[in-house]
């Protein structure tokens, strides 16, 4: 199963097309067992629908996928919005990310009815996951934040860091936002002085990750320890140490480009 975005939907739509309904709690699925199954065409009608204005989002597995935001009212048996995170498993890693674009681009769409410069409506653009403003012709694309995230190593140990918003007993790979004039090397090493007080080198790119949370694009790196002792700022991160592959916490789950990062390591040190 492969997923392709996408903005401008063919000329011919494919026979059964994927429908993600973005609720407020999530999206919306029907539970068979241990799996989920997104709505039909039909169900949408049941529902109280307009299929026309559904957003187009691309091509997974061969099939059209489009997105539709669903009232504030919950849609009644057998269908029930999920939060996205909780859906990794059941949807696998390219539906997960379709589900993710669909969320973000129903948030675009609902928070971008009007144009932030002079208040006058706006309207799609054809073929763009665009919009633009009918008094002054401004255009909006959606936001899309980069944030940095960096597995640190000494020797053949790791720094895992606790925030204070983390599950009881969770460590993680450091992460942080992108800031204006900023290249993604200088917001890493501002991202680890700030939030531990040690200094990197060698830094490598690992690979990137759409994280629908609400709008990041995480940029994964790995980077050596290269002098200073940690100190946690206290505010993001509560707690930090050099962990081995034999006394490792609680590690985030996947689908996370974090996960990914200490897999990685743990399967490079433990060749």
């Amino acid at each position: 199963m492969s997923f392709f975005p996408g903005a401008k939907p063919p000329a011919h739509i494919s026979l059964e097309p994927h429908w993600f309904l973005v609720h407020s709690k999530g999206v919306v699925v029907r539970a068979e067992g241990d799996a989920v199954v997104l709505p039909r065409h039909a169900d949408l009608l049941s529902l109280g629908l307009d299929p026309a204005q559904a957003h187009y989002i691309g091509r997974l597995d061969d099939q059209d996928c489009f997105a539709l935001s669903i009232d504030a009212a919950e849609p009644g048996e057998p269908w029930a919005p999920r939060g996205l995170r909780s859906l990794y498993a059941p949807f696998g890693d390219d539906k997960f990310v379709a589900a993710g674009r669909a969320v973000q681009r129903v948030a675009f769409a609902d928070t971008h009815r009007f144009c932030g410069r002079c208040a006058g409506p706006t309207r799609p653009v054809a073929g763009e996951a665009s919009v633009r403003c009918d008094r002054c012709e401004l255009s909006f694309y959606p936001r899309i934040a980069p944030a940095i995230i960096v597995l640190i190593r000494r020797g053949d140990q790791a720094l895992l860091a606790r925030a204070g918003r983390f599950p009881e007993g969770m460590y993680s790979t450091l992460a942080g936002f992108v800031e204006m004039g900023e290249s993604l090397e200088q917001t890493l090493r501002r991202e680890v002085r700030e939030e531990v007080a040690i200094e990197v080198t060698r830094i490598r790119y690992f690979g990137s990750q759409p994280w629908p949370f609400p709008h990041s694009l995480m940029l994964g790196f790995t980077a050596d320890y290269a002098s200073g002792e940690i100190r946690v700022d206290g505010e993001e991160i509560v707690d930090a140490g050099w962990f081995s592959r034999e006394a490792l916490p609680n590690l985030p789950p996947n689908p996370s480009i974090a996960r990914k990062l200490i897999d990685a390591w743990l399967k490079e040190v433990g060749a």
